[in-house]
């Protein structure tokens, strides 16, 4: 169970291609979002559709087979966990950005995709 501690799994489409950055050090920085979508009744009978977006990043291989085989409106799952960073913006003012970090990338589509 110490496994699920910290434990995210998505299946959903890439809203853009992967951002790959290639480091100082020879590290591969994959970034980039996926949306789910959740589709319910509400109490009138009527169909809503709910998309959430989700920031994600992938590191060394996983970036590198992102960066050659992943496109935006993809379909992927991915299982990673969660994330959270603060920075400083133009302004000075701080923030915090939630980022969910691969561990495991699975393509899914047809080849077409």
């Amino acid at each position: 169970m110490n496994n699920l501690r910290n434990s995210v799994r998505l299946i959903g489409r890439l809203g853009q291609s992967p951002d790959v950055k290639k480091l100082n050090g020879g590290k591969t920085l994959a970034k980039c979002s996926i949306a789910t979508t959740e589709v319910y009744r509400n109490d009138s009978g009527e169909k809503v559709e709910e998309t959430q977006w989700h920031n994600v990043i992938a590191w060394g291989k996983q970036a590198e087979v992102m960066e050659k085989y992943v496109k935006k409106g993809h379909e992927v799952a991915i299982e990673g966990k969660l994330s959270t960073r603060s920075y400083t913006d133009k302004e000075g003012n701080k923030r915090y950005a939630t980022e969910i970090v691969v561990n495991e990338l699975l393509m899914l589509g047809s080849k077409k995709d």
